[in-house]
């Protein structure tokens, strides 16, 4: 195990020299999400100097950034007569989408807040995936934003050429939220961002089918331990309604459905509201697909992995590629890797494991995947 941690101010500038005395790491990387990291460190007064708000944490893996990040709480200090050295404090931080996730879509982003105009959408049509993902970016927080928004350092990453035409209209949502919309219906690209020297880069990427070069088995000695389990679709017809025009009774109704869901399983419907006129440009049937992937037959498949030397997380395949999984009764699955733990201590070493399955599949309680999605319906509410 070769991990080393380091602290950097918001120009990447590193602060003192690399974090030593850590007893327990543990960070989880997401597909289209903010990471999710903590570590516990002893309280040396060093240390704390590094531990201050605006500051951020690398971890390094084998000579390589795996998260990279800001501290959302730096100081979560304990002591007591137990252990009556300095105490020790655990540092929760995540990875720099997790900037990103505090914008919201400005509807006429080159304008200041006073300038909106009520009735105004950011629309695209017909456009490709990667291109919407990258203009929201850059227009909301990146270089293209009005000098107050823009995230210090944020610059765009080296076009990838993903993803297929979609189309979105967006005023006052959560940045991330439409660009995961987007994402997954204009061919399930992903995106992320990484350091690289002073900057940090945003780009879009098209995942990799991996299952003939990853495979998992306990043949193979890197399988530990699978949890599986497969569950009926939430939703199988998406019964998209348009929006009201002014002085006008009419309404577009789009139906985008999963024939082939509904046939192996039972049909399910499900009322959305597309927050567009019409399905002119395509927003509307947008919608729709966009909620059939979020309610597939979700296939939730929790392993424990083991790294070896011809395969390794981050090396050999990464968030949003497809794996194969060989179950001891003998079953395969492919499917896309949705989160990768890495779990550490200088005593056991590391161990890493990954959440493999639908769009669905998450070590999140089923309540907090319901609360988002409220979120989500409620923000198109709020901003008409």
């Amino acid at each position: 195990m070769a991990i080393t941690l380091l602290t950097t101010d918001k120009n990447m500038t590193v602060q003192g020299n690399p974090l030593t005395g850590w007893t327990n790491l543990d960070v989880t990387v997401n597909f289209n999400a903010p990471a999710a990291g903590t570590v516990t460190l002893p309280a040396y007064p060093e240390l704390m100097a590094q531990l201050v708000p605006g500051h951020r944490i690398v971890v390094i893996r084998d000579g390589a950034i795996w998260t990279a990040g800001p501290m959302e709480e730096p100081t979560n200090y304990r002591w007591s007569l137990d252990d009556p050295g300095v105490g020790v404090v655990d540092v929760n931080f995540s990875d720099d989408l997790a900037t990103i996730a505090g914008y919201i879509t400005w509807p006429e982003p080159s304008l200041t807040w006073a300038g909106q105009h009520g009735s105004t959408y950011r629309s695209f049509t017909a456009t490709n995936a990667e291109t919407i993902v990258r203009t929201l970016i850059n227009e909301n927080c990146g270089p293209g934003a009005i000098t107050a928004r823009r995230i210090p350092n944020l610059v765009l990453d080296t076009v990838a050429g993903a993803g297929t035409n979609t189309a979105i209209s967006t005023r006052f949502e959560a940045l991330l939220d439409v660009c995961r919309t987007v994402a997954s219906a204009g061919g399930a690209i992903g995106f992320r961002t990484r350091q690289d020297g002073s900057q940090i880069k945003f780009g879009c990427y098209a995942p990799s089918d991996k299952t003939a070069t990853a495979r998992f088995s306990t043949g193979l000695g890197n399988l530990r331990s699978v949890a599986y389990s497969q569950s009926a679709p939430t939703v199988t017809h998406a019964l998209v309604a348009g929006t009201e025009t002014t002085g006008s009774s009419v309404r577009t109704y789009v139906e985008v459905a999963n024939t082939s869901s509904a046939s192996a399983w039972w049909r399910v419907e499900k009322y959305v509201d597309g927050g567009a006129a019409n399905d002119t440009n395509g927003e509307l049937t947008a919608s729709g697909t966009s909620e059939l992937t979020d309610g597939a037959a979700p296939v939730q498949l929790a392993t424990v992995t083991v790294d070896t030397d011809t395969l390794r997380a981050g090396r050999d395949y990464g968030l949003g590629d497809k794996v194969a999984i060989a179950l001891p009764h003998g079953l395969q699955l492919t499917d896309v890797v949705r989160s990768i733990h890495l779990q550490a201590t200088p005593s056991d070493g590391e161990q890493v494991s990954s959440v493999i399955g639908s769009q669905d599949a998450t070590s999140d309680p089923r309540i907090v995947r319901l609360v988002r999605t409220l979120n989500r319906r409620l923000g198109r509410l709020e901003t008409r």
